[in-house]
């Protein structure tokens, strides 16, 4: 192995670069295009790329100046050109020249000038070469189109592009951006954006921007941006990391303006809320208006306002006051110790000013959503502003609302609701506030009809029963009539019990159904005509028949009467009985077993029939119950179980009840209703033979 280490020198080439053929090759074969000029700028030398673009043979050009073969404005650019070049012996360069070739299409081509000199350093030629760059003019021009049409389209979204540095720094200008937010080129570049973000987002944005360029990840986020001229509007926007060789060099992000889209949503969640408010309202209206309808009484009336008051609206207190004109004051019907009424009492004169006088006064509804609001309000209406600031200093009430009960134009009468906060009253809930008192008012006075028709009922009711049962000798009459009035209208149900002129005693339980006066009325006729009868013509069967002459002559077709009568001997219990379509009496033996009449029950007066009477003895110690419907029917309990029941009932009686006709009736009438609510009168006439003793 050789030791040399020095670097072989390089071959000599054997080629000479001042070969004209070599020079000729070259310019031949070269893809540019060449021109050489002398110092008067008449072409010395073309190659065919030279000739082929300027489409001149190339024995026409030499010899020649520019201006004699070449196109006007291709001459006039090279004539400068060389001249430019042999004045200041300097290279010069066109970048751009368009020529047309010769099958019609337009090329674009870079022209060099440039000095050629000899060894004595005179100027002998001027070079001229040419580069064909058409394709990249193209290239340059697709570019820029793509680059107009895409400006064009974020223009065409309203979006707002913009660029950042790789660490979030803004590095190039944005101005979409300032012409929104009114920033000046410093101040923008300046981290200027996050400036003009909404201060309650502004945090939090800084944040989520941070973690995005910490994570390299797409950034999402959505701000109030403070514009120019019209407040701070919503954005979305989205950046996302330019990562080249797994580095980021650069951020691309875009701001969309969605306020209008933000603003809408906006919308339908106002017109939401408002369609399911109103919803509710109406749904708690016609829950409040359902249960007015079957609330009967004034009482009734008031609990469905209270517990309206308390769960449709909310309010802490509630009352109902109903107007007496004759007085010229407002009776509280339940006032929960309002503070308006001082001592105790449950009457405001009309004078006194407060949320129901108001109320009442004006016809209208008062809403006071503060103490400022109701103190101005009632100092208009006359109030006293001593009393007023004591009630609003010691009160815990901090908003009112009065209503007046208005039916055809007339004051009945005036709601109260207060609050121990601040109450913000819509339009929508006054209107829900007075259709509610509308549906009170209605509720009201037709619950005062029904009472004041109730009372009178009632009375007349009550007037028709006997004051007291006949005492006779040998015989225990004993009678209990609880009405169904608390809660419905006065029936007809009626019980008589009268001593013969024989000595016998006539007894009877009777039923008109029905309610109200006309119910009342019917069964005052039916029981003075049986009287009548039975005093003429005692037996049972024939008071019937005279009964059902007199129903037709008296009574309507449609009114329907039932009764149980009976003749019963004293000290024997020998009797007779005759029923029309009314339940069998019940006979109570002294050991607590209790038997049904098996007798048949006939039909209802008035319906054509041959009326029977049939034998039933009341043996001493025993004890027979008429009683009318209500005792053993009602809507939970048909008529068939009614009579089982009252049989079980008996035996489950203690000796001493059985044993005395008083305590037997209140037995059976508590027994029998316990569990079911009470919808009719209810009546019972118990006929007890004492059992015989040494001295009888």
């Amino acid at each position: 192995m050789s030791a040399e280490t020095s670097v072989p020198r390089p071959r000599e080439s054997d080629v000479d670069i001042s070969d004209s053929a070599l020079f000729k090759g070259m310019l031949s074969e070269a893809e540019f295009a060449f021109a050489f000029f002398d110092g008067d700028g008449r072409v010395q030398r073309v190659n065919d790329v030279f000739s082929d673009v300027v489409n001149v043979p190339a024995e026409r050009l030499v010899g020649r100046s520019p201006v004699e073969v070449l196109a006007a404005d291709l001459s006039q650019i090279i004539t400068h050109a060389v001249q430019a070049v042999i004045e200041s012996d300097a290279p010069v360069t066109e970048g751009r020249v368009r020529v047309r070739s010769a099958e019609g299409d337009t090329r674009h081509w870079s022209l060099s000038f440039s000095p050629v000199h000899d060894e004595a350093g005179e100027l002998r030629a001027i070079a001229l070469v040419g580069l064909d760059v058409t394709e990249s003019r193209q290239t340059e021009e697709a570019l820029r189109r793509s680059e107009e049409r895409y400006r064009s389209l974020v223009e065409a979204q309203s979006q707002l592009v913009w660029i950042t540095s790789p660490t979030g720094a803004v590095v190039e200008d944005a101005p979409q951006w300032r012409a929104i937010t009114g920033q000046g080129l410093e101040e923008y570049l300046a981290n200027g954006w996050l400036e003009v973000v909404h201060p309650e987002e502004r945090q939090h944005t800084e944040e989520a921007w941070r973690d995005a360029l910490r994570g390299r990840t797409m950034f999402e986020w959505n701000y109030r941006v403070r514009t120019r001229a019209s407040g701070y509007r919503h954005f979305e926007v989205r950046a996302v990391p330019i990562i080249r060789h797994g580095r980021v060099v650069e951020w691309v992000g875009a701001n969309t303006d969605v306020t209008p889209q933000r603003e809408a949503e906006e919308m339908r969640g106002r017109l939401t809320d408002q369609l399911g408010a109103a919803a509710l309202r109406t749904a708690r209206l016609q829950g409040a208006t359902a249960m007015l309808a079957e609330a009967l009484t004034v009482e009734q009336v008031v609990q469905v306002i209270i517990d309206v008051g308390r769960t449709a609206l909310a309010a802490d207190r509630s009352a109902v006051a109903l107007l007496d004109t004759d007085r010229a004051a407002l009776k509280l019907v339940n006032g929960e110790g309002i503070p308006e009424v001082s001592g105790g009492g449950d009457e405001i004169p009309l004078s006194h000013s407060n949320v129901m006088t108001m109320a009442v006064n004006s016809r209208r509804p008062v809403f006071a959503e503060s103490p400022e609001s109701l103190k101005s309000q009632l100092l208009e209406a006359g109030g006293d502003e001593e009393i007023l600031a004591g009630f609003l200093a010691h009160g815990d009430e901090r908003a009112w609302v009065g209503l007046p009960l208005l039916a055809a134009g007339r004051a009945l009468g005036a709601l109260r609701f207060s609050f121990t906060r601040p109450q913000k009253i819509s339009q929508e809930d006054g209107v829900f506030l007075e259709a509610l008192a509308g549906q009170c008012a209605l509720a009201v006075e037709r619950a005062t009809l029904f009472e004041r028709e109730h009372r009178t009922a009632e009375t007349l009711q009550r007037s028709l029963l006997p004051d007291r049962l006949p005492v006779v000798k040998g015989l225990v009459l004993a009678q209990r009539f609880r009405s169904g009035s608390r809660h419905v209208q006065v029936g007809g149900d009626w019980y008589d019990a009268f001593v013969l002129q024989d000595g016998r005693v006539a007894a009877v339980v009777g039923d008109v159904m029905g309610k109200g006066v006309k119910a009342a009325a019917g069964m005052g006729r039916i029981r003075n005509a049986m009287r009548a009868l039975a005093l003429t013509n005692p037996p049972p069967a024939a008071v019937l028949t005279g009964l059902d002459r007199v129903f037709e002559a008296t009574e309507e077709e449609e009114q329907v009467t039932t009764l149980a009568y009976m003749v019963v001997e004293p000290v024997t219990g020998e009797g007779t009985l005759a029923m029309a379509g009314h339940p069998p009496p019940v006979l109570v033996s002294p050991q607590g077993t209790a038997i049904l009449c098996d007798a048949e029950p006939g039909t209802p007066l008035g319906w054509p029939t041959s009326r029977r009477q049939f034998r039933f003895v009341v043996p001493p110690g025993h004890t027979a119950v008429l009683y009318s419907d209500g005792l053993v029917e009602n809507r939970k309990r048909g008529l068939d179980a009614g009579l089982a029941e009252i049989c079980s009932v008996v035996t489950e009686a203690p000796p001493e009840v059985v044993s005395s006709p008083h305590m037997l009736l209140d037995f059976l009438v508590d027994r029998m209703l316990s569990g079911y609510e009470q919808d009719d009168d209810v009546t019972a006439l118990a006929i007890h033979v004492p059992p015989a003793t040494k001295s009888d």
